[in-house]
């Protein structure tokens, strides 16, 4: 009866782990794939620049000091300083934001959050895809919302690039009532062309997933080190383990 308790066990836990699994997949369906490559010092330079001219006036990043992204992403204690730091805190200190905590409450009914954690605990497809999903929406208090993120209080931060999204209802919810987005259309273009946006998304999407985890940069880079000691170390150990066991069948 133990013996049997314990096997349902062990297939309860590999159903909750599929069940899991199926529920990740089925949200990743509705995602865009973001393809940031945290290698590129290019596109992580351009996303910093972007974070901090269009982001930055809201939200934080209170776990990056300016000096670590310098180091990080190539750039000189002077660029940064004099192009990216618009709170007037020193070069070791953490990336605030400009907006004073209590004026986010009094605006938006609270502080705009930190986004240090945001490409960690979101993943980087849902930054990317959230980041692309906004469209006007007379009904909310700002004017916009958002299709991954529903009735997100925030306008889109980048709508001057992006153009005027608007949405394309479907048939309403059996349910509710409520429309149903099925598409979303640029109706007014903005100052870039899709894939441009596409790009400048990407861009600031692979500086929030650098941001989240600035070691990552320096793991991925010794990954191959690690697997070169590792595979040496395999070749050594399968040499001495021929020497020995010869002297042994001797």
């Amino acid at each position: 009866m133990t013996k049997f308790n314990f096997l349902r066990k062990i297939a309860l836990g590999f159903a909750v782990v599929l069940m899991a699994n199926s529920a990740i997949a089925a949200e990743g369906a509705a995602l865009q794939q973001a393809d940031t490559d945290l290698t590129d010092k290019g596109s992580l330079q351009r996303g910093a620049k972007l974070f901090m001219n269009n982001c930055s006036g809201c939200h934080s990043l209170n776990l990056l000091r300016y000096s670590r992204m310098a180091t990080d992403l190539g750039l000189t204690e002077k660029e940064v300083m004099d192009n990216l730091n618009f709170t007037g805190a020193k070069f070791g200190e953490q990336i605030g934001s400009t907006m004073a905590p209590k004026a986010g409450e009094r605006w938006f009914g609270k502080a705009p959050p930190d986004l240090s954690l945001v490409s960690r605990s979101r993943g980087p497809n849902w930054v990317y895809s959230y980041l692309k999903s906004f469209y006007l929406d007379p009904t909310r208090p700002l004017g916009w919302n958002n299709t991954v993120f529903p009735n997100a209080s925030m306008p889109n931060p980048f709508f001057a690039e992006q153009g005027m999204q608007h949405a394309v209802y479907g048939k309403p919810d059996a349910a509710t009532g409520d429309p149903v987005v099925e598409s979303l259309k640029v109706t007014t273009p903005g100052n870039q062309t899709p894939a441009q946006y596409d790009q400048t998304i990407r861009d600031v999407t692979a500086f929030l997933e650098y941001a989240g985890e600035p070691a990552g940069i320096k793991r991925e880079g010794m990954g191959a080190y690690v697997l070169a000691f590792l595979a040496l170390l395999t070749f050594l150990a399968f040499l001495l383990k021929n020497e020995y066991w010869k002297d042994v069948e001797h």
